[in-house]
């Protein structure tokens, strides 16, 4: 037979009759009201002396009665009633103590309050997280009269801690008579649980100033606040004080210390804290572990992991957790699949900690196929390690597995967070899926996310990069708290898209509202710089970098080189690249290819030499840099030995690009016939970019039969390309063939396909001055067209002579020479020169090919006006000075 004890106790006392023990009575019985252990202790069984031995009858009575009652509230609370209740004995007891109540019994005077029982009561209240009847016990014993020793107010305090209610908490305990480093390290405990620091630290010292113990409690406690503040590297004095009060060689304290030295990376210090404790618990041998994994010290994890499994520990979920994230350190996949093997044998592979371990070590070591099957294999997965797959599947550009894996999520029962809506649409962004991700957008509206940073900022990133940039404009303007992520994602989206201007007016508002710049700030507005071509701005840039923590930024620096490059300065470039301390691929990739768009061949393969002196290996970027070096200095044999050294010496297959640099230089030097079997042996189709690249040649050289199999192919495969035409009706007007000329802009008229304008550009004092061919709308006109009637005489007189072959229209030759005159660069040149002062460098970019005239021109101008003129076009820089050109007349 089963017995209820509850029914058996409770009616014996009821009813008065004597307590007797059956025999069969079982021999221990779990008890949480009686018991004066902690909660699920065991009560003594037959023969043992129960806690209200030695009492008076009516005391004892009444003892019984409210612990009794006590135990029936909380089993007879919604949620607990998991027993056959008995109508007799819940009868008896509302009887018994209605008759007590009646009679005035069960008032015990205030010599008869019990603080322990009390306690005992609280403990309950917090183990069950029953405040409100903590509360209430709370005023039970204040209506009663009762003196709580300090050891009840500690466990009161801790109730109200433990329920969240500080308020209260700090109110008893400042109206405690007497506290003791229990009282406050309950506190500071509470405080930093809800992220009140400064009150933590505030009591701390208060604690320390009383002069009240400081034992492992206290010191693990203010450890952990110093972690929370993110002020590690304060646990330097807090480590002197527990060595001075000889606390070092304690296990617990010593746990928290390396704990706190790991969040400071200094991995020996704790390494040291370590060796000093005397006696190693497993907690210890965990902390040291998790220390090197945390500090990128893989082998030095797994040594101390093999050491601790050597000496008898057997590993907990997060040793291994700890040591699975030392082997993607080390990027070693079969060392985290021997700790997989481990985490099975011990049985903590199901563990949720150890599954999010493994996730992350086989999709950081490259096997996502594995992630998945781990994934699929847990048993209850919660929402972050959905969010985890969903994120390494869209990193790994694998985004409609990631997109699939969200529609699952969003099957089942469980609701996504700001992380897992960041992540899919991530996602989208990957696969430019701006209506996929629209429809998230519109989910996490329903949800509610949409203020949350994250998710506003992965919206924002979506928007820009579908193209959709008014609504990621409209976004950011809405939110209400920006972060460096949030500008830099508006930032970029308009670099990217060709908005230049506006993205330096985004990078001027972020830094009057003192955000930060981060690597990614700098690394977009210097790509802005380059794309208008703006000098002043670039050095301005430069000087804040100088200022800020990323001065010896190697992602930075390489931007700096390509910005000056590209806006003419290729001097400051070098400066930069020769003040770098290191340099790695992209820095000598950058700086190569700049001087090959400057045309200064020699240069970029003395560079090139120097790189091959180092450890630093050639990669495909690198044989484009040269082999355009070797393209624009007609060095048609080193090239051809470049690249075949590219395959043969350094094993890397020729790409379209380097193929069509190899087209461009033999052309270019006239090898028509090479250029075309070269083509032929191409593994691939090739491209418009190759056949582009023939077709530019033909213009140089006029040659209109290669030139028609070149324009044929290209219609073929671009029939909507504007340059393809453009280049097509150029080649013909060139060689007179109006006809012809005549046909193909009738064909672009009937396409829609619109010639781009002709204009250059000039910057002066963060201003940029643009010019169209025979521009009139600019204020200063007049005293340009003076300055360009001035610069006709001097440069006759230095034998100009008009090369009217350059102008591509069918009209009279005297109209010829007065059409050159007003090309767009010559009109931003005379304006240089006028608002410039002697001595200075003028900076002209050009969206179009320079022609001949011009180019001839400009020497002369360079001449006699004493001045050093950069003029970027299409193609290249011209570095004209002393009325000759760096690409010695070859572009």
């Amino acid at each position: 037979m089963a017995w209820n004890f509850r029914s058996f106790y409770a009616s014996k006392v009821l009813t008065g009759c004597p307590m007797q023990i059956p025999n069969n009575f079982p021999p221990f019985i779990p008890c949480h009201s009686v018991s004066r252990t902690k909660p699920g202790a065991l009560l003594p069984g037959p023969g043992c002396a129960f806690p209200w031995h030695g009492l008076p009858p009516e005391d004892a009575s009444e003892k019984i009665l409210g612990r009794i009652m006590i135990r029936l509230s909380r089993l007879l609370s919604p949620g607990r009633r998991n027993f056959p209740l008995d109508p007799f004995l819940c009868c008896r007891i509302s009887a018994f103590a209605a008759k007590r109540a009646a009679s005035g019994a069960g008032r015990p005077a205030h010599s008869q309050f019990d603080p322990y029982i009390f306690s005992r009561n609280l403990q309950a209240c917090i183990a069950d997280g029953d405040a409100a009847r903590g509360r209430s016990l709370h005023c039970y014993g204040l209506k009663r009269g009762g003196a709580l020793d300090l050891f009840s107010q500690n466990v009161l305090l801790n109730l109200y801690v433990k329920s969240g209610l500080m308020c209260h908490a700090r109110q008893l305990f400042d109206e405690m008579p007497a506290k003791n480093t229990i009282s406050f390290v309950t506190l500071i405990q509470g405080y930093i649980q809800f992220d009140e620091f400064a009150e933590g630290a505030s009591l701390f010292f208060r604690l320390h100033r009383e002069g009240h113990e400081l034992n492992p409690f206290a010191f693990t406690t203010v450890l952990k606040l110093l972690v929370n503040v993110e002020q590690p590297e304060f646990c330097l004095p807090i480590h002197a004080c527990i060595c001075k009060l000889g606390h070092e060689s304690d296990a617990f304290v010593g746990a928290s210390l390396i704990d706190t030295y790991s969040l400071c990376g200094l991995v020996t210090d704790a390494r040291k804290v370590f060796d000093n404790i005397l006696e190693k618990d497993l907690v210890s041998w965990t902390g040291i572990v998790a220390c090197y994994a945390e500090n990128v010290h893989g082998e030095k994890a797994l040594d101390m992991f093999s050491k601790m499994r050597k000496i008898g520990f057997r590993p907990n979920n997060f040793t291994l957790a700890s040591s699975l994230k030392a082997s993607v350190t080390m990027q070693d996949l079969v060392l985290g699949k021997s700790i997989h093997g481990c985490a099975i044998k011990s049985r903590y592979d199901a563990d949720l900690y150890v599954s999010g371990a493994l996730l992350d070590m086989y999709a950081k070591c490259g096997d996502i196929e594995d992630a998945r099957i781990v994934f699929e294999l847990i048993s209850c997965c919660d929402v972050i390690l959905w969010s985890y797959m969903i994120a390494r599947y869209a990193q790994s550009n694998k985004s409609e597995e990631a997109v699939e894996l969200f529609h699952r999520m969003m099957c089942s029962s469980l609701a996504p967070n700001q992380f897992t809506f960041s992540s899919v649409l991530q996602a989208c962004t990957n696969i430019i899926h701006l209506e996929l991700g629209e429809q998230v957008h519109g989910c996490v509206l329903k949800i509610g996310f949409d203020s949350e940073l994250y998710v506003a900022n992965a919206l924002i990133d979506m928007y820009a990069k579908c193209g959709r940039l008014e609504a990621s404009m409209d976004l950011f303007s809405g939110m209400e708290k920006k972060n460096e992520i949030s500008w830099n994602t508006v930032i970029v989206g308009n670099v990217q898209l060709g908005y230049g201007e506006v993205a330096l007016m985004l990078f001027h508002q972020m830094f009057v509202a003192q955000i930060p710049g981060t690597q990614v700030t700098y690394s977009s507005v210097l790509r802005a710089c380059a794309s208008v071509a703006t000098m002043e701005l670039t050095a301005q840039i430069h000087g804040l970098i100088s200022k800020s923590s990323y001065s010896d930024d190697i992602v930075v620096h390489n931007s700096l080189i390509d910005t000056y490059a590209k806006c003419g300065d290729i001097n400051c470039a070098r400066k930069v690249f020769d003040t770098m301390n290191k340099h790695d691929n992209i820095s000598w990739n950058i700086v190569i290819s700049a001087y090959s768009l400057h045309g200064l061949g020699a240069e970029a393969l003395r560079l090139f030499r120097r790189m091959g002196e180092t450890n630093i290996k050639p990669d495909p970027v690198t044989f484009v840099a040269v082999l355009s070096a070797c393209s624009n200095a007609g060095l048609v044999d080193l090239g051809r030995s470049l690249f075949n050294s590219m395959t043969h010496d350094h094993g890397i297959e020729p790409s379209m690009e380097h193929y069509t640099c190899m087209v461009k230089l033999l052309a270019r030097s006239g090898h028509f016939d090479e250029a075309l079997e070269f083509i032929k042996v191409i593994p691939t189709k090739p491209n418009a970019m190759v056949w582009r690249a023939l077709l530019g040649a033909c213009l140089v050289h006029r040659n209109v039969e290669v030139g028609r199999i070149c324009g044929k192919r290209l219609l073929e495969l671009e029939p909507q390309s504007e340059s393809t035409h453009v280049l097509l009706s150029n080649m013909y007007a060139s060689t007179g063939i109006w006809d012809e000329v005549a046909s193909i802009r009738k064909s672009m008229r009937e396409k829609g396909v619109k010639k781009e304008p002709g204009l250059s550009w000039i910057e002066n004092q963060d201003k940029v001055h643009s010019f169209s061919v025979g521009d009139t709308s600019h204020p200063d006109i007049r005293v340009i067209h003076a300055m360009l009637e001035w610069l006709n005489v001097k440069i006759q007189k230095a034998g100009y002579v008009p090369y009217r072959q350059s102008v591509l229209h069918d009209i009279r030759e005297d109209q010829k020479e007065q059409f050159l005159w007003v090309h767009s660069e010559r009109l931003a040149i005379a304006f240089g020169l006028i608002i410039t002062p002697p001595g200075r460098p003028i900076r002209i970019i050009k969206n179009l090919r320079c022609c001949l005239d011009c180019h001839a021109v400009i020497k002369l101008i360079s001449k006699v006006s004493q001045r050093q003129i950069i003029v970027r076009d299409m193609n290249r820089f011209h570095h004209f000075e002393n009325g000759s050109c760096s690409c010695d007349d070859y572009w």
